[in-house]
């Protein structure tokens, strides 16, 4: 994807409405709602997504409907005591009727890495890499996305640099992992990030500007979820 006028983020989903669609803020004066979308793989595991759409869009939704949806993966940040979390969600576009011939579960982003990758290896020597991309919108606002690489494409993460400009394709996974808790227990959460398929550096090593405010106005709210990541 060379060409840079191509949108920065853009996800498809096809799936049943797996929860009842709840009222979950107001924005210059239209409601928005939130519901779970099952998105079979071909594992026949289900990912559990949620989406954010608007009442327009909303309009006859039914829990178990089938439907597609076309939009962006978001984040935004939600205080928790003196911490903050990440909260991702895809950002419905349009609701459509499903095509049984389509990918269910396509994705793409163009970002940049804003925090040092994290690389590791499983007890069954699996390579894998979680980066965090800073992806640009409109009104110099930016969503901040967890991905996660695996193989050849973890080896060619796991030296990139911050402010590395990425091109990744993939989908959007659900995971549940175990957070230890303050006072001893556990809580099991569930984690949303991107699952990278294919992945292009756009920039050579002696072309990434300085990114050392890239994501300044989320704090611990991005170190508290990437962390989260590897709690398991």
């Amino acid at each position: 994807m060379k060409n840079e006028a191509k949108a920065t983020n853009s996800v498809y989903l096809q799936g049943r409405v797996g929860s009842p669609i709840e009222y979950s803020h107001d924005l210059y004066g239209e409601r928005f709602y939130e519901f779970t979308l099952d998105v079979p793989r071909l594992s026949e595991h289900l990912d559990e997504l949620p989406v954010t759409a608007s009442e327009t869009l909303i309009q006859g939704l039914c829990e178990n409907d089938q439907i597609a949806v076309s939009g962006q993966f978001r984040s935004f940040n939600r205080p928790e005591g003196e911490r903050s979390r990440l909260i991702l969600s895809v950002f419905a576009r349009e609701i459509l009727p499903p095509q049984p011939s389509v990918n269910p579960n396509s994705a793409a982003l163009i970002g940049y890495i804003c925090k040092p990758p994290i690389y590791r290896t499983t007890p069954f020597n699996r390579e894998i890499c979680d980066v965090l991309l800073a992806v640009n919108r409109a009104y110099s606002k930016s969503d901040y996305i967890p991905c996660i690489a695996w193989g050849k494409n973890a080896r060619l993460l796991k030296s990139a640099v911050v402010g590395q400009k990425l091109e990744v394709t993939g989908r959007i996974q659900s995971r549940n992992y175990t957070k230890r808790l303050d006072d001893g227990s556990s809580q099991v959460r569930t984690a949303y990030e991107f699952s990278i398929g294919s992945v292009e550096l756009m920039q050579k090593e002696s072309e990434v500007a300085s990114t050392s405010d890239l994501a300044p106005e989320f704090g611990n709210g991005i170190n508290g979820s990437f962390a989260a990541l590897h709690d398991e």
